[in-house]
């Protein structure tokens, strides 16, 4: 059950109505760096969060906060298709911001929303979820969603510099903030659970029988004209310390060369295939 409160989370003011800003704002409503890719991604970990409730939990209460954040960026669209002209007769060239539509705004936001926030991204393409990731794996998890808050703090630190109103860039100093927490949230949790050093590898259940371990630590150079990239990853001790990591300087390939053998009858190919 979902308790929702008439006010928004944070407040949204703007001072100059801009419609092309409102175009880029979208992308923060349904980009995939956007709110409603985080909102899903959250509510599904948790529906298939197992182990300790207090995990879903977390999840489930964050998720619930990107859905606010999904409500004041929809409010601060809207706001700044405020002006936005609605037929050709409306003087576009009197003001700036009626004239915003011959200069990249979206036709979609008079077309579709009457001037309203849409689920789509800056481009005017719908979310399609194919970005939410929810493996039932709680690290597996945890970094997918580092990734996704680091993703959308970027998309929050472009969007602050692209506008002047004060309403906007506080808007989104918020954000950004919120993002700073959700990133460390979710990489507390990992330490909570003995940091990267016990999470990985992930699973970290799979049984060391199950894996060819004596090709699990090191790096293939696979170029032919360039030296390894020297680093952590080269040398020492692995990550998660159950071996050293060693480079493979000019690999050999293990495999066969592929061969499929003839085509079966009956399966559409070319006779010549089959003989």
């Amino acid at each position: 059950m979902f308790h929702h409160s008439a006010k928004l989370q944070y407040k949204v003011t703007v001072d100059k109505p801009d419609p092309v800003f409102a175009k880029y704002l979208q992308q923060a409503i349904g980009g995939i760096e956007g709110e409603i890719r985080v909102a899903m991604q959250y509510f599904f970990q948790a529906m298939g969060a197992r182990g300790d409730s207090k995990y879903r939990d977390l999840l489930m209460m964050t998720a619930t906060e990107e859905l606010s954040h999904i409500e004041f960026l929809g409010h601060a669209v809207a706001l700044n298709l405020e002006g936005a002209p609605l037929s050709e007769q409306e003087n576009a060239a009197r003001d700036p911001i009626v004239n915003a539509i011959l200069g990249g705004m979206n036709p979609r936001h008079i077309l579709s929303s009457g001037l309203s926030a849409m689920p789509v991204n800056s481009n005017g393409v719908p979310f399609d979820m194919s970005h939410v990731y929810a493996t039932g794996n709680i690290a597996t998890d945890m970094l997918a969603n580092v990734t996704a808050e680091s993703g959308g703090r970027v998309l929050a630190s472009r969007l602050y510099n692209m506008t002047d109103d004060p309403g906007m860039k506080d808007m989104l100093s918020f954000l950004i903030a919120r993002d700073t927490m959700h990133q460390q949230q979710w990489l507390a949790v990992i330490e909570e659970l003995g940091g990267m050093e016990q999470q990985f590898p992930i699973p970290n259940s799979t049984p060391e029988s199950h894996e060819a371990i004596e090709h699990s630590y090191y790096f293939l150079n696979t170029s032919l004209d360039e030296p390894t990239p020297e680093g952590r990853w080269t040398r020492g001790r692995s990550i998660d310390e159950r071996s050293q990591f060693t480079v493979q300087e000019k690999p050999e390939p293990l495999g066969q060369k592929p061969d499929l053998g003839k085509a079966r009858p009956g399966s559409g190919a070319q006779t010549e295939q089959q003989d």
